[in-house]
């Protein structure tokens, strides 16, 4: 049985289980179900979050469709440990299902790389008919012989940047501005092909960096704009969806070569289909917080299509540099209609 979290009294109607940090006395009845595997998923965003209530919308699904004998426990807010550890941990099956950034899985899987590119994908229906399609598809087998089990496609938004003391509209607008990027090679790369100066930072010290003039913007999507309040000291938003990041939602392959085959195919259905779920609450999120800051004085800029070519041609070291022997592939992706 797969690491089953439940321990039943000397025959009373008692189970005693662990979630997150608290316990739970729950009355056994005589026709309740005992799950055949009690297993852990882990999540580093907050419970209310899209991805977060994916993750939960899939647990509930499975747990439906196999009749209550698989129990998927969800850990949000990073208790199991931040990406990196996690994706450690799933490796050699001490998480069992998690939710990763493409950045961090494309450490150990460098053919992902490609979908982290650049002004990459058109909009959101680009990036979904790609995904759920042939490339998508193959990019997904490319992990054939890795210790995941590649599930479903989330969504992630569109990062833009944001600016304390005005907009950028131009590419020569943002030469030398000083601009938070998280600790990654390829949007420290990237900021610098664009003439900006790239500063790592934590996330949460970006409103303070702001405030004090630190730096003189951020990039990122909407709802973390609005959850961080970044708008107060920042309210100049800059729509140019430089990155559309996806996101993987997945699972162990230890854990997997466990289950019965008719186990795994109920998961793979509900991971679809909480894929479905989550980007329709991610589109609600960004709507709601998109209308909340700028009701609050935010102001929305929009990049021209011909300035975007512009910053297209500036990052084309990127590519060449992450991407360089995967150029035909790219080419495909941008032809998909």
């Amino acid at each position: 049985m797969k690491r089953k979290k439940v321990l039943a009294l000397a025959g009373a109607a008692v189970i005693v289980f662990l979630t997150g940090f608290s316990i739970f006395y729950v009355n056994q009845k005589e026709d309740e179900v005992i799950p055949d595997f009690v297993l852990t998923y882990a999540e580093n965003q907050a419970s209310d979050y899209p991805t977060t209530l994916g993750g939960a919308y899939f647990a509930r699904l499975v747990n439906e469709r196999t009749g209550g004998k698989v129990e998927i426990r969800i850990y949000d807010n990073s208790v199991l440990g931040d990406e990196v550890s996690v994706m450690k941990q799933i490796q050699y099956g001490g998480i069992d299902f998690a939710r990763m950034s493409i950045s961090t899985l494309a450490d150990i899987v460098p053919s992902l790389y490609i979908l982290e590119m650049p002004y990459l994908y058109r909009d959101s229906g680009h990036m979904w008919k790609v995904l759920d399609g042939e490339i998508g598809k193959q990019l997904m087998e490319t992990m054939d012989n890795t210790d995941i089990v590649p599930l479903s496609w989330y969504d992630a938004g569109a990062r833009s940047f944001y600016f304390r003391e005005g907009p950028v509209e131009t590419l020569e607008d943002l030469t030398g501005k000083k601009i938070r990027v998280p600790e990654s090679a390829l949007l420290i790369d990237l900021m610098s092909a664009l003439g900006a100066v790239p500063v790592p930072l934590a996330f949460d010290k970006v409103y303070s960096a702001l405030e004090t003039g630190q730096i003189d913007g951020a990039e990122n999507n909407w709802p973390s704009y609005d959850s961080m309040r970044h708008n107060e000291v920042a309210p100049y938003f800059v729509v140019d969806e430089h990155m559309r990041i996806p996101e993987l939602q997945m699972m162990s392959r230890s854990t997997w070569d466990i289950l019965p085959e008719e186990y795994q195919k109920v998961i793979v259905e509900c991971a679809r289909l909480s894929a479905n779920y989550e980007r329709s609450v991610w589109k609600e999120r960004v709507d709601i917080s998109r209308k909340r800051v700028i009701e609050e004085g935010c102001q929305e800029f929009l990049i021209s299509d011909g300035e975007k070519q512009k910053f297209l041609a500036a990052v084309a070291p990127v590519y060449e540099k992450y991407c360089g022997d995967q150029m035909d592939l790219l080419q495909k992706i941008r032809n998909v209609q």
